[in-house]
């Protein structure tokens, strides 16, 4: 590709990329205003009539209307027609990825990420200056993420432990297996695990004081034969207090966020029963570094470099290991904690590894 050529390209994919990141934005308000939960039923509706339905503001329901029907995100009847009179669809293949959250396409979440992470921009461009970390942000005005709650509860369960056969023969057995689900987030993972296996007993951990609260909450939607198989206590994964035996300890998509990855790994295998075994999943990524990566570890990256690794650097004895945390990197931190080996498991999916620790 001669130089003017190569120059137009970036030239065009940095004007790709802000229409995207624009589009996200709109998703974001589509999302936190109700407008997609709205369009769900497929009806065809007005601007004025959907924002009746959202309690907005017509004049601004109009342009996001026009917006999306521009995209392709909605359809609208007849375009010719005077802006009032238009009426919008949206796509029954539109509607898993938009107004199901329970869908393992659901993507509307992905405006709400893009949108908490330009919060602490500024103070970011600080922090690499300073080597230091952004403050923490409030999770309001949207509430916790909870973008992995529909892959636990139709996954977890039901296809990646029981692939495991012998942790899955385990949670099956008496006496009652016992498992520690560590940095567990809002619980989904912990309660996944509880609802596929009826005998065993699961505790949650997770540093967040506010994500523990809301895996309280999510207890009291669940049978309470199961709620009390559940418990959900405030610890941080690093920490020699931590306490109990285990035939299991699960850290999911938790482990690269760490600031101290080794300690948690050694806490981790404290905590292990005679025969138990310590199941992680983290990023899919290569091996090794190379460039141009491909899409999805470009995506990694971004995050890493945007909100992962920044909120690692708040500890002076930090690891820094970021988002993109190759096998090579958690073998290392696995030896250190004092396992004997690494095994990535034979798990397919198209954005988790997952690894199994033996003390």
């Amino acid at each position: 590709m001669e130089a003017n050529d190569r120059t137009q390209a970036l030239a065009d994919r940095l004007r790709a990329n802000a229409a995207g990141a624009l589009e996200l934005y709109t998703i974001y308000l589509g999302e936190r205003l109700g407008l997609y939960a709205a369009l769900a039923d497929g009806e065809p509706v007005t601007s004025t009539e959907l924002a009746e339905r959202t309690g907005s503001t017509e004049r601004y329901v109009r342009e996001w209307l026009e917006h999306h029907a521009a995209g392709g995100l909605l359809e609208v009847e007849d375009p010719a027609a005077e802006p009032l009179e238009r009426r919008y669809t949206m796509p029954h293949e539109h509607v898993p990825v938009l107004a199901e959250p329970d869908d393992l396409r659901y993507g509307a979440y992905r405006g709400v990420e893009l949108v908490r992470a330009a919060r602490p921009m500024p103070a970011l461009v600080e922090a690499f200056r300073t080597g230091g970390a952004p403050p923490p942000i409030d999770w309001r005005p949207e509430g916790r993420a909870e973008f992995n709650r529909s892959t636990y509860l139709a996954l977890l369960g039901t296809e990646w432990l029981p692939s495991i056969a012998d942790v899955d023969a385990r949670l099956r057995a008496d006496p009652p297996a016992r498992v520690a689900d560590v940095a567990c987030g809002t619980g989904w993972s912990s309660i996944a695990m509880a609802r596929a296996y009826p005998n065993i007993t699961v505790h949650g951990f997770d540093l967040d004081q506010d994500a523990i609260a809301l895996a309280h909450a999510h207890l009291e939607g669940e049978d309470p034969s199961l709620a009390e198989r559940l418990t959900f206590s405030v610890a941080d994964a690093s920490a020699p207090e931590l306490s109990g035996t285990f035939d299991l300890v699960t850290i999911f998509e938790a482990l690269h966020d760490m600031s101290r990855p080794v300690e948690a790994l050694r806490a981790a295998r404290g905590l292990l029963a005679d025969g138990g075994s310590v199941v992680i999943a983290d990023e899919l990524v290569g091996e090794a570094f190379s460039a141009p990566a491909p899409q999805e570890e470009r995506y990694t990256y971004g995050w890493s470099v945007v909100s992962c690794l920044p909120y690692a650097m708040d500890d002076p004895e930090t690891a820094a290991t970021g988002a993109v945390m190759r096998p090579p990197t958690l073998r290392r931190y696995a030896g250190d904690a004092g396992f004997a080996g690494v095994e990535i498991l034979p798990i397919e999916t198209d954005f988790w590894r997952f690894y199994r620790l033996r003390p």
